[in-house]
């Protein structure tokens, strides 16, 4: 578990829904039966392959919730720290990034140090 990971704790605090488990996977709702949020991962029920494992970073609302911690960083070393924890966890876990996602989150990270860089 990485830094970042346990951070934003996703078992805990994301609310996944099997209509955005389905937009992700491109299938029909009607073949999710039940979604469980483990500890580490999200595993999917479903009619038509039984189960299936996905990861929080998968999802939209890891990067919702890095969006949201990078935009309560009160000082320019804060943001520094965040964005080295991202950096490491993306390394680690590069082929789980969706490589737009992780340019939108570069953009919004550079405006927001920009921002505490000039107050």
């Amino acid at each position: 578990m990485t830094p970042l990971f346990r951070r934003l704790q996703p078992a805990q605090k994301f609310r996944i829904s099997p209509s955005s488990i389905a937009r992700l996977l491109k299938i029909p709702r009607h073949l999710i039966v039940r979604v469980e949020s483990w500890a580490y991962i999200v595993f999917v029920h479903r009619r038509d392959k039984g189960g299936q494992f996905i990861s929080y970073r998968q999802l939209r609302q890891w990067f919702n919730a890095i969006a949201c911690q990078i935009q309560h960083c009160t000082t320019c070393q804060q943001l520094r720290q965040l964005w080295l924890a991202i950096e490491r966890d993306r390394k680690r876990h590069n082929h789980q990034y969706n490589d737009q996602d992780a340019e939108l989150l570069y953009n919004f990270w550079t405006r927001c140090w920009y921002t505490l860089g000039h107050q």
